[in-house]
């Protein structure tokens, strides 16, 4: 593994760019970063706590923000917010469903249709825990659909490469689950869970539909097969790997964000991931 950037305040939501840059987020910090030929540029400040990232159709940078979660767990108010990376403007688009207020947006895929898909991992209070969902939106600011409500704790979302199902993790339960691309409420399909007493973040998924889940707390990255077999890619114990990204010519760059000492770090991965819809 090769060390990209560091010094980064709990990196998060790698995103490969067009360039060779790889942009994360720093959630401690409240901002969003690009790192790239040994220096790290800030791109905006935007506050709160910045989590998922993901490029639009529009060639934004699209971001779920959790609204800061601070050691409690307990943020304040959630959103879906677009940056311009040409000017670094960002906007808010989307805080609530329903008349519902999200809790803490985590993670965004889009579809080759330009429909945005995320995560809420809800938020943990001195009272209990706030639950969280997963919904679908368009980017325009039009439409918001809750497909999942009162969901433990979803994290990781990516798009099965025929784009007929995505597949979330549950980080508290160590969990993947899959839903039908269906624009209506419904239950999710089982299928795998973890090895050992981790928990589970960010997702990728590999051109082959494989389901490559940071796997926290002792983990590294599990890869879950469509039919639910695992394996695990073990890493250093004090990493964090909260995140990984695929990239590069052959989609064999993998970039993976360990949030404890605060790395971005590039390894060759075994298989090529799947290229995303849209990239900048």
């Amino acid at each position: 593994m090769e060390v990209i950037a560091e010094g980064l305040a709990f990196p998060e939501g790698p995103v490969v760019m067009a360039d060779g840059s790889v942009i994360v987020v720093e959630v401690m910090g409240g901002r969003i970063t690009r790192c790239w030929n040994g220096r790290n540029e800030t791109i905006c400040e935007i506050g709160g706590g910045p989590n998922g990232l993901a490029i639009g159709p529009d060639g934004g940078l699209w971001v779920c923000n959790n609204g800061g979660l601070g050691a409690s767990g307990a943020g304040t108010e959630g959103r879906i917010e677009r940056v311009d990376l040409s000017t670094g403007k960002f906007e808010r688009v989307y805080d609530s469903c329903d008349g519902i207020a999200l809790e803490a947006p985590n993670d965004l895929v889009f579809d080759s249709s330009g429909r945005l898909w995320f995560t809420d991992l809800g938020t943990i209070h001195d009272s209990g825990k706030a639950y969280g969902g997963f919904y679908s939106c368009l980017p325009d600011g039009s439409e918001i659909t809750a497909i999942k409500r009162n969901a433990l704790s979803y994290n990781g979302v990516g798009l099965s490469p025929d784009e007929k199902h995505l597949y979330v993790a549950d980080t508290f339960q160590a969990r993947v689950y899959r839903y039908d691309a269906r624009l209506e409420e419904q239950e999710p399909q089982y299928v795998a869970t973890a090895m050992g007493d981790v928990a589970f973040d960010s997702l990728a998924v590999t051109a082959s539909g494989n389901i490559c889940v940071a796997t926290v707390l002792g983990g590294g990255v599990s890869t879950v097969t469509p039919d639910g077999k695992v394996t695990m890619l073990d890493v250093p114990q004090d990493s964090l790997v909260t995140n990984i990204a695929f990239g590069g010519e052959d989609m064999r760059d993998a970039y993976l964000t360990f949030s404890g000492p605060g790395q971005l770090v590039h390894m060759r991965w075994e298989e090529p991931g799947l290229k995303l819809a849209f990239n900048a």
